[in-house]
């Protein structure tokens, strides 16, 4: 690990992980099981959109969920959402034309078989569907496709008045927060979790909205990653300031748990674009600057092909080994 990154062996506790401003913290306590935090890692920084800041990850000493320090006031992060994460309105660029295209050929449904299916695009079914964290809606014509009918939830507004464009109910307050019409049969948090401010609680909440027997789908990063030591502060999903917890397949299983799910299954894969972006991040990345190869379709193409055929049998014996770069975990409403 890079020596910026090292382990830190400091025992205090930060006077606290969240600003004072929002008030909901205690000071030094993790926002789950309100055990001790430890600095684990330091000297992280933006290398997607080169936002200033530099943030460390805390890992609490009694349930090992790790997470990042500081987090933005709420108002802040509301702000940062909209002027840089998730859709803001580009359309009619090349890249945009070719990630519709690719998303809705045959191609795509080749590729997650290949490389894994870490949003559960390649899922088919029937019953009530809601995307949370649904964007501008691509997820929802694929769930559609695959034969469920769906609804989604995404609180930015441009991107949910893009989906409705496209003929979909999107719910824009958090969940918990807006009238259902009826409970779920599924209910899809693909790289959404590691973004809440308090998990265990919209986990607990989706929870609510679904059906009895009703089946929870989760994806997000790996805190255990083989690549988070390789790449170090450019391991690409760190994604600071919008990661604000990092989740190992333990600290998952004991969230679920609490939340009161059962029959939890989870699976690892390796998806090439994250190793692809890790590259990119690792060539260009400069603190305070926007790493704009990240959206250049030839760089990230080349790299996709040459990581998912070359890189095979490293990527397939890190995933058995435990230490792959993504967590897809499916879980049934007790």
């Amino acid at each position: 690990m890079h020596s910026e990154l090292q382990n830190s062996t400091t025992p205090e506790v930060p006077a606290t992980l969240m600003p004072t401003e929002s008030g909901d913290r205690e000071p030094g306590i993790c926002i789950v099981c309100r055990g001790p935090l430890v600095q684990h890692v330091n000297s992280v920084y933006d290398t997607r959109f080169g936002i200033d800041g530099i943030y460390e990850v805390w890992r609490c000493g009694w349930c090992q969920l790790e997470q990042m320090f500081p987090v933005p006031a709420p108002a802040q992060l509301k702000s940062l959402y909209e002027s840089h994460y998730n859709f803001g309105g580009e359309k009619g660029t090349l890249y945009t034309s070719l990630r519709e295209s690719f998303f809705s050929s045959f191609l795509y449904r080749l590729w997650i078989r290949l490389d894994g299916d870490l949003s559960f695009h390649g899922r088919k079914g029937t019953g009530r569907l809601i995307d949370i964290g649904c964007n501008e809606g691509r997820g929802l014509q694929i769930y559609a496709r695959n034969g469920f009918q769906v609804e989604g939830c995404e609180l930015n507004e441009t991107a949910a008045a893009v989906a409705r464009d496209r003929g979909f109910i999107v719910h824009t307050h958090p969940v918990g927060e807006f009238t259902i019409s009826a409970p779920y049969d599924v209910a899809v948090l693909s790289n959404v979790l590691e973004h809440a401010p308090d998990p265990l609680q919209m986990l607990l909440d989706t929870r609510e909205i679904l059906l009895p027997n009703g089946r929870l789908w989760v994806s997000c990063p790996n805190s255990q990653s083989w690549l988070r030591n390789v790449f170090g502060k450019y391991w690409i999903n760190w994604h600071v300031p919008f990661h604000i917890s990092q989740f190992s397949p333990q600290t998952m299983t004991t969230l679920m748990e609490q939340a009161g799910f059962t029959r939890i299954e989870i699976r690892q894969v390796t998806p090439a674009v994250w190793v692809a972006m890790s590259i990119i991040a690792k060539m260009f990345a400069k603190e305070g600057q926007p790493t704009r190869q990240l959206r250049n379709p030839v760089l990230v193409v080349a790299l996709l092909s040459l990581i998912r055929f070359a890189a095979f049998p490293a990527l397939w014996f890190q995933n058995r080994r435990g230490r792959g770069d993504c967590l897809l975990i499916t879980a049934s409403k007790a």
